[in-house]
């Protein structure tokens, strides 16, 4: 068989886009993702579908949008009619694996992965996966996780907790941290890769929070030299509050603890940077660096402190929506034109369209020569002339939709007092609300209108979940019907109670 380009997918977890040194921002260190940046094609106006984990990472599997696939929640899965690019590269004879956080249910869901070592962060995931197996045979425990994701312990949580706003260095040493286990396995897998045909998807739980970086990253950066990141406002803005207070209370929310948070969130980059370096001189020292394409990406991101707001749960605001995405085609494909490479004289390539993570799927599937789905409703990235007018978003249960071009936005919401309407070139960081205003009317419409179209229902979509889903046929993947979860809940509860 020939040897197809390998495909090496690095997914971060809500890693705000302009938290990389490629994006402009000149105080965190992430000189290994800026060097990819240099060798291949860095999207300035790259999106999600939906601010959250699961949802999100469907559609990126699948080409679809949330209400097309119907894996609206962290607990769903989607319709098995569906096809994914993991499940079509295998079917054409690649070798599949996917390590880290992949946040499916059924945990160990059968998408198109031959095999998965996984390490989740919260829910059925954390008892069923193998590092949290890793963790319990060697007597720990991920104490800041379970503090910041597990309500029964959050609520106990010490002062610290809420005065950092989960910005703790982590309990774990370095060597046992999630980030390094993650990057640990890829480099494992990445060891055993020959000239093509493999694919390899190294998901990443950081930067989510809890920011927890192992010491010696959490002295990295020193929160006081810190800039608080473009969009921060003195207070809290009401139609924010109004919506969500916040998982901490954004009105409360003060420049000193932005400061912590935002050099832990740093820290937490850095050290997966690192490991990404690892993972590239892996791939050069076996000579298949330019047969490989990499793709750096994020399933959402955070407000760091846009509008006075932490994390996520609120309206969908650029540094929630938008994502940072490198992406570095195979050398192949690049000298054959089927491909964007770093433009002639320039440090870095950069892509000004309107991009989704919708279009990952075919991109992915066009430069190994597969046909695209004929379901999968994005766009192949490598044709310049591939562009849209219109960028599209929807978060759960339908509540908010998002239309955007490059030059307004609308945010239309099922209350309509909270429906906006923004000039993004007079007002980019999003304060000025025009969706009353008489000036507007006419652009809100048209706005409107788009959303009706792109939609072309008007009864949301159910929630999705076969219980009964086909799981990965692999040795680690635990039996659901043993007690190994209450086993492992139990184990961590007990070490939970002797830190409180």
């Amino acid at each position: 068989m020939q040897a197809r380009p390998n495909i090496l997918i690095i997914h971060n977890d809500e890693h705000r886009y302009d938290c990389l040194g490629a994006y402009g921002n000149d105080q965190v260190k992430t000189p290994n993702l800026d060097r990819l940046a240099e060798d291949g094609v860095t999207y300035q106006n790259s999106y999600c579908t939906l601010p959250v984990c699961t949802p999100s990472r469907y559609s990126f599997f699948t080409g679809l949008y949330p209400h097309q696939h119907m894996g609206w929640t962290n607990q769903s899965n989607f319709p098995e009619a569906f096809n994914t690019f993991p499940g079509m590269l295998r079917e054409a004879g690649y070798r599949t694996k996917a390590v880290g956080k992949m946040h499916f249910t059924p945990t160990y869901l059968d998408i198109g992965f031959d095999e998965m070592e996984l390490a989740e962060q919260n829910g059925h995931g954390r008892h069923d996966d193998d590092y949290h197996r890793y963790l319990r045979k060697k007597g720990l425990v991920d104490y800041n996780d379970l503090l910041d994701q597990v309500s029964d312990f959050r609520n106990d949580a010490p002062e610290e907790y809420w005065e950092s706003v989960g910005a703790m260095e982590s309990n774990l040493a370095e060597e046992d941290h999630k980030t390094t286990w993650i990057a640990e396995k890829a480099l494992a897998e990445l060891e055993k890769w020959d000239d093509g045909n493999n694919l390899l998807m190294a998901g990443f739980i950081n930067p989510h929070h809890p920011f927890d970086p192992p010491a010696p990253w959490s002295e990295m950066y020193d929160p006081e030299e810190i800039s608080i990141l473009p969009g921060w406002t003195e207070e809290a803005l009401s139609q924010d509050t109004d919506y969500h207070p916040g998982f901490f209370k954004h009105e409360d929310l003060t420049e000193e603890q932005l400061k912590r948070a935002t050099a832990y969130y740093y820290a937490c980059i850095s050290q997966i940077d690192y490991h990404i370096g690892r993972m590239i001189d892996i791939l050069k020292e076996k000579g298949i660096y330019d047969n490989t394409m990499i793709i750096f990406t994020s399933d959402h991101g955070d407000y760091m402190g846009y509008h006075h707001m932490l994390l996520k749960q609120n309206h969908m605001y650029e540094p929630l929506m938008k994502v940072p995405l490198i992406i570095k085609y195979p050398a192949a494909n690049l000298e054959s034109g089927i491909a964007p490479g770093p433009n002639q004289g320039k440090r870095q390539s950069i892509d000004e369209r309107l991009v989704n993570n919708i279009d990952l799927a075919p991109t992915i599937l066009q430069q190994v020569g597969l046909e695209i789905d004929e379901n999968m409703t994005g766009i192949d990235l490598a044709y310049q002339s591939a562009t849209r007018n219109y960028l599209y978003a929807e978060s759960i249960g339908q509540q908010e939709y998002m239309v955007r071009s490059k030059k307004y936005k609308l945010l239309l919401n099922k209350n309509e007092e909270s429906s906006q309407f923004f000039d993004l070139e007079k007002d980019p960081y999003e304060i000025e609300n025009l969706y009353n205003n008489t000036d507007y009317q006419d652009k809100v419409a048209q706005y409107k209108k788009q959303i009706y179209r792109w939609l072309l229902f008007e009864e949301p979509t159910p929630i999705y979940l076969n219980k009964e889903a086909k799981v990965i046929d692999q040795p680690n993947v635990p039996d659901q019907d043993d007690n190994h979860r209450e086993k492992s809940e139990q184990y961590f509860s007990d070490k939970m109670n002797e830190e409180l």
